[in-house]
């Protein structure tokens, strides 16, 4: 009965001054419909999105934002001095996504899935300067965690950054992984009073060893070859370096 209930309130329905109303309900109609793809029991808390975009100003814009949802880390990054005319929103949900267009009229909505823009080029012009993630990677597939970390890298500008929140002990992106597609993950802290507690990494492209005097431009450049030799079908997830992996694979180049 109460998923019924649940189902039958419109959000968009509701006033402007109950915005957070409107986002409560269109978030339990999301979790109802499908509670793996929104990943969690409730919309991330103010310490949480303050947290996640703690690094985030106005030399970052435009910022991409993965997975909005009820939009509680685009009214931090708002807070933060940035514009909504300097936000790129992709929300697969369409509930959420209709939400987000209707509260940030001037952001740019994308309803598309993160995880299937692996080719897609969203951003025209200049490339954005943070990515901030609330999609729950670990409810996903590795083949698509690895997808949206070429999607949102593919989109960063040398020296940005990928901001991801997680409900689990560790990165949600295998270290292994991460090494492979010549990445590096630092945990930013945690919020205890989020429900549940969440930690937030920040994860970058890696300098290459070496590579001293090597401007960071090209590094970045010779990063993305280590890159586009990655499969996830090569992968071991025992602990066992992925570097050293690939430079004994055949199709080294």
């Amino acid at each position: 009965m109460a998923k019924a209930f649940i189902s039958s309130i419109d959000p968009e329905q509701l006033p402007q001054r109950y915005r957070r109303g409107r986002a409560g309900v269109a978030f339990a109609r999301s979790w109802v419909s499908n509670p793996l793809r929104v990943g969690a029991i409730s919309p991330s808390s103010r310490r949480l999105a303050r947290l996640i975009t703690s690094e985030v100003t106005t030399a970052s814009a435009p910022v991409l934002e993965l997975g909005p949802g009820t939009g509680v880390f685009t009214r931090a990054l708002l807070g933060r001095g940035l514009r909504e005319d300097q936000l790129i929103l992709v929300e697969s949900d369409p509930r959420f996504a209709r939400l987000l267009e209707r509260d940030y009229p001037d952001a740019w909505v994308v309803p598309l899935d993160a995880a299937r823009l692996k080719q897609v080029n969203i951003v025209d012009g200049e490339p954005v300067g943070a990515v901030v993630s609330g999609l729950p990677l670990l409810s996903m597939s590795m083949r698509d965690r690895i997808a949206i970390l070429k999607f949102a890298f593919r989109h960063l500008r040398p020296g940005g950054s990928y901001y991801q929140f997680t409900y689990g002990l560790r990165c949600p992106v295998p270290r292994p992984v991460l090494e492979r597609m010549g990445l590096k993950a630092a945990r930013m802290g945690s919020t205890w009073l989020n429900a549940p507690p969440a930690t937030v990494y920040r994860i970058r492209k890696r300098r290459i060893s070496g590579l001293n005097g090597v401007p960071s431009r090209m590094q970045v450049a010779l990063g993305d070859i280590v890159e586009a030799d990655f499969s996830p079908k090569t992968m071991v997830y025992d602990g066992k370096s992925a570097m050293s992996d690939y430079a004994n694979s055949p199709s080294r180049p």
